[in-house]
């Protein structure tokens, strides 16, 4: 074994297989003040170094793993997994293995059943900043997943209850590393001393708010969004001048969008209800976004998208809805924007760009309603999944969402299984998901639909009823419920200006003349992905036949701003 320096108590980095010895000197001179590097010639002693490691409750932040300690032992890997769900499993490859077929076999064999979740290159001279790149994305993904690269926020509040999950929600989803304290916990104590909050035990039958301390001190009681964004530095403001563009809607087709509306030079806008990257930036991990080999978590790519639209000029008003839509005497839009208690309502654009995506349906279960942000939840965000140790958990739906939380929550839970109204999980669903899934044990209840819950007699959520395509129900242990079914369109506000089929989706494109011949008023045929208003363009999911994945919202972004030029005309820009 090779110890770096790091004091007693250091996370460790461990590498298993024989002859890895500049590896071990690499990460010793790089790390080995912040973590104790561990050097093991086999899988056998890896396990028992894992197994003495779990026991004395240390804590493992990366396992190296070389192919040919694999092959001796593959159930260190299972060990790590179950013993330390946060550490990054990768495999360690000498240059050129990936063209020996046994081994790119194995590697690809390894990957599928979700064994590691990368591979390194062995580093070939001193320094390999190739090689450092990775180790240092790896221990950033578990600082960040274990809360140890920064004190960040402190969210004080009882954590069954739905207002502390929504602020642990929104500020997870902002990539701010959270810990959360029950009220009763002595370290709570002084930020509610500083907020003049008492604890529920003072006051029997009241509720403690949830106070947010942030990562500058600053403390704030029960803070809605508009607060939490001005603490994290964003705007809320609406400008007091018309804009060239107004994107509304900051995910992946929105953020796309401004960068390439602010590179280009336009006056560009975006307003943004809830969270930077909509639905993807509560996504555990994306593994098939185009670059990103090991895969990329959804907050990562959201807030590095809204960095880079920024440092081209976008602005960005968050915590702001769009209300209202209409057109302007001069051909232009005036959008209203409820929240935030800003002085001005709206804004007025030259054109308008819809990016606004999807709400998750509700399941029309009434008995679901008393445990909705506390044991049931919508959509599938990876905060809550930490949270369920030890339990028996099920996951609704069978598209990509659904299997990557259900992935995710695999890690943490005693038992995790999709309820799915098909036969099974192939027609919605990623092949390397479904096979990821398998190798993790995940089960798949098929022909089945949630039609009752049950509690304990503290009120907590128990039990699931389920009824079959044939009539019958079984009753299913579970402590939580995790529901993705497919979506809604979110183009209320926008009434009757634009033409939505039946579900509200948003059509484009030759998709207006196929429902309504007289919908489009303009002398031209209208854009691929301009809506029945003339200079208004829909992107996204909101769209009537997008893909639903984030590489498309991400193209249809980025291709619509060439569209906003031609409408806007040459002078416009720079």
């Amino acid at each position: 074994m090779a110890e770096g320096r790091a004091p007693a108590g250091s996370p460790v980095i461990l590498v298993a297989g024989a002859g890895r010895g500049r590896v071990v000197h690499e990460l010793a001179r790089r790390y080995g003040a912040d973590y104790e590097v561990q050097e093991h010639p086999d899988a056998s002693s890896a396990r028992t170094a894992v197994e003495h490691l779990a026991a004395r409750g240390g804590r493992l932040a990366i396992a190296l793993t070389a192919l040919d300690a694999v092959g001796a032992d593959e159930h260190v890997l299972a060990e790590i997994r179950r013993a330390f769900p946060d550490a990054r499993r990768a495999l360690l490859l000498d240059w050129g293995d990936w063209g020996d077929e046994s081994a790119t076999a194995r590697v690809l064999a390894l990957m599928a059943r979700a064994a590691v979740e990368t591979y390194l290159v062995a580093p070939r001279h001193s320094p390999d900043e190739a090689f450092h790149r990775g180790v240092t994305e790896l221990l950033r993904d578990w600082a960040r997943a274990t809360g140890a690269d920064r004190p960040g926020y402190v969210l004080v509040g009882d954590p069954a209850r739905p207002r502390t999950h929504a602020l642990r929600a929104r500020l997870d989803r902002t990539g701010a590393q959270v810990r959360t304290l029950a009220p009763s916990d002595p370290a709570a104590q002084d930020l509610l001393a500083r907020a003049g909050v008492r604890a529920d035990a003072d006051r029997p039958g009241a509720e403690t708010p949830p106070i947010v301390a942030t990562e500058l001190g600053q403390v704030l009681v029960d803070p809605d969004d508009a607060a939490l964004a001005r603490a994290a530095g964003l705007r809320t403001d609406l400008p007091d001048r018309p804009v060239e563009l107004v994107i509304v809607g900051a995910g992946p087709a929105g953020l796309a969008a401004a960068v390439y509306a602010a590179s280009e030079g336009l006056d560009a806008l975006v307003l943004e209800a809830a969270s930077i990257g909509g639905q993807a930036g509560g996504s555990s991990l994306i593994r098939n976004y185009l670059g990103f080999a090991r895969g990329v978590p959804g907050g990562d790519l959201a807030l590095n998208a809204y960095r880079q639209a920024w440092l081209f000029g976008a602005r960005f008003a968050l915590a702001r809805r769009a209300t209202g839509f209409a057109r302007t005497a001069d051909g232009g839009f005036r959008i209203e924007v409820g929240g935030a208690g800003e002085e001005h309502s709206g804004v007025t654009a030259r054109s308008v760009v819809v990016a606004t995506g999807v709400d998750y349906r509700r399941l029309a279960v009434p008995a679901l309603d008393p445990f909705i942000g506390a044991s049931v939840f919508y959509g599938a965000s990876s905060v809550e999944a930490r949270g369920q140790a030890g339990r028996d958990v099920l996951v609704v739906g069978g598209g990509n969402s659904a299997g990557q939380a259900a992935l995710h929550l695999a890690r943490f839970a005693r038992s995790v299984a999709l309820v799915v109204r098909g036969e099974h999980l192939a027609e919605s669903m990623s092949q390397y998901l479904i096979a990821q899934l398998e190798a993790a044990g995940v089960g798949v209840i098929g022909d089945s639909r949630v039609v009752d819950v049950g509690a304990d007699a503290d009120g907590t959520l128990a039990t699931v009823v389920l009824e079959h395509r044939d009539g019958s129900r079984d009753t299913v242990t579970a402590q939580a419920l995790f529901i993705t079914i497919g979506a809604r369109p979110r183009t209320d506000w926008l009434g009757d200006a634009v033409l939505r089929d039946r579900w509200g989706s948003i059509l484009t494109g030759p998709q207006i003349a196929e429902q309504d011949a007289s919908a489009w008023p303009g002398d031209r045929e209208p854009d691929p992905l301009e809506t029945s208003l003339p200079g208004c363009f829909a992107v996204g999911d909101v769209r009537r036949g997008s893909l639903k994945r984030v590489a498309a919202a991400v193209g249809e972004g980025s291709a619509v701003v060439s569209a906003v030029h031609r409408h806007l005309g040459p002078h416009t820009g720079g």
